[in-house]
């Protein structure tokens, strides 16, 4: 389902769904609401939004777990390793490096996705944007100005990810643990791999 459509669904809640009633398990009533009260733009947007990046980032983990070779958990059962241990100790840090990649990208394509929230009011870059420019009426300028925001995040989101990546990266010279490597990629400006 589109997000937009998602988005728009969650804001428009009340129009099905009069109230929202949590029930206590011992009798009586836990929580209620009329559901205008509960599902402000703001949620609308978060429960748009997150339930749709929810399902990406549970087939990206579960891509990244499925791509540390079997017999790397037979390894570790073999030695002894519990299965959570074998997890943790094993799994997870060769899956980081699947999983970090798409993540990054996801990541950056959702702050790029929540300029849809405009469409419901909630006052986030786009909407605040269009609210100048509605005041100045100098519609191209504020568009520009927030185009020139969203490169700025997208850009430090992207080295963060950057650092992220390398610091996951077996194959670097002199790869040590996941910890040393985050502290060896930090002190490397990412600017000076290009010198060689």
């Amino acid at each position: 389902m589109p997000v937009l459509l998602q988005i728009l669904i969650w804001y428009n809640l009340s129009m099905v769904v009069d109230r929202i009633t949590i029930p206590s398990p011992f009798g009586g009533v836990l929580y209620s609401t009329t559901t205008n009260d509960l599902m402000t733009p703001f949620m609308a947007a978060l429960l748009g939004l997150a339930l749709n990046e929810s399902a990406y980032m549970a087939e990206i983990i579960r891509g990244g777990i499925k791509s540390v070779d079997h017999g790397q958990i037979e390894a570790a059962g073999a030695l002894g390793m519990s299965p959570a241990r074998t997890m943790w100790k094993i799994v997870l840090p060769q899956a980081m490096r699947v999983i970090i990649p798409p993540t990054g990208n996801d990541f950056i394509n959702m702050l790029k996705t929540t300029s849809l929230a405009s469409v419901i009011t909630y006052e986030e870059l786009l909407r605040a944007a269009q609210n100048i420019s509605s005041r100045n009426l100098q519609v191209m300028e504020t568009l520009f100005a927030a185009g020139f925001w969203y490169m700025v995040v997208v850009s430090v989101t992207s080295v963060g990810q950057y650092y992220l990546e390398r610091a996951y990266d077996v194959s670097a010279p002199g790869a040590r643990s996941a910890s040393a490597s985050i502290l060896r990629t930090i002190l490397r400006p990412p600017m000076k791999r290009f010198k060689a």
